[in-house]
């Protein structure tokens, strides 16, 4: 098979070396500073089980690399606007795409059924642009359980974590997501296959919606905003009314509002990705996480007073910034 990591930062550049030391066929999209370290030097990965080195396929032209049998996109949710266009030289009629993104993807509600099947997250996919460029049937969904960084070109920092969960929007066990697993497996990771893709990804969201714009407001750690009681007040009404939105669509989720802050404090001082994007001059993912999360419940007639009030002040500080 011929992987290509679409978007090769930290999260992409850590999978692609993984891969590549396990023998696997795979090409890495990159661009800036961070491509050339990588085509000159390889990727360096640091990490606790030991340092090691990897030398893949790197390239900054999409047709170039030409067609290949899974992508993944390793962009986060605002760049994949940009990216889903440009990605046509890697499709042939049975290249499968696994989303990668934080939040509520693109294609939640395809092949998902009920009143909202079919519809469209203007907030994350304005005017269908990601849709229309990238077809439903390719699609696997997939959540990342990795924490990186990138700190220098060509160098990852894995700081913790080694699982990606793949599911079918459609529930199905498919032999095209098993082989994927299978391919991640071989590269060292956990790789496990859920029928109930929607439901993990409500249960990461729903820390995410929290948790990830308190943080960039306030600059605290996770361990900070569990520990002060009038904070963690407000991130329970906020994991409340995502928990509501998820309800609303049919889900049960399989962990409590308590179980999922008990394992927030249990990471300790950690910055979320949105607090370490907004320190590092980077756009954040706040549409993907809390945007789409507020459209879904304006469509179902949801009331979430704290949610909305925290995205306001997030959004507005992220613009008086330059972080939109």
């Amino acid at each position: 098979m011929k992987f290509v990591i679409a978007g090769a930062g930290a999260i992409g550049a850590y999978l692609g070396a993984r891969m590549t030391r396990a023998g696997l066929d795979v090409t890495l999209f990159a661009r800036g500073p961070h491509l050339r370290a990588m085509q000159e030097r390889g990727v360096q990965v640091r990490e606790a089980e030991g340092d090691f080195e990897a030398r893949p396929k790197v390239s900054a032209d999409l047709e170039a690399i030409g067609p290949a049998d899974v992508v993944f996109l390793g962009v986060k949710a605002h760049s994949l606007i940009d990216l889903a266009p440009r990605l046509k030289p890697l499709f042939s009629i049975d290249t499968v795409v696994v989303s990668m993104q934080n939040g509520i993807p693109w294609w939640y509600f395809q092949h998902h059924g009920g009143p909202l099947e079919g519809r469209r997250l203007e907030r994350i996919d304005p005017g269908g642009v990601i849709s229309a460029a990238i077809e439903a049937r390719r699609v696997v969904g997939s959540i990342v359980y990795l924490a990186t960084e990138i700190t220098e070109p060509g160098v990852v920092q894995h700081v913790e974590g080694n699982r990606i969960s793949l599911g079918e929007p459609d529930g199905t066990r498919s032999e095209r997501c098993r082989g994927i697993a299978e391919a991640l497996i071989k590269s060292g990771l956990r790789c496990p296959m859920t029928p109930h893709i929607r439901r993990e990804i409500w249960v990461k969201v729903m820390g995410n919606v929290a948790f990830n714009p308190i943080s960039a407001l306030t600059g605290a750690t996770l361990a900070q905003m569990v520990r002060d009681p009038e904070v963690n007040t407000l991130v329970r009404n906020i994991m409340a009314e995502a928990e509501c939105v998820a309800k609303q669509l049919g889900l049960e989720l399989p962990i409590s509002i308590e179980q999922r802050i008990a394992g927030a404090e249990k990471v300790g001082e950690h910055k979320t990705s949105m607090l370490q994007d907004l320190e590092a001059g980077r756009p954040l993912e706040l549409e993907a996480l809390m945007g789409a999360v507020i459209e879904i419940g304006e469509q179902l007639g949801t009331s979430m007073s704290s949610t909305r009030a925290v995205y306001a002040c997030t959004k507005l500080m992220a613009q008086s910034r330059g972080r939109k």
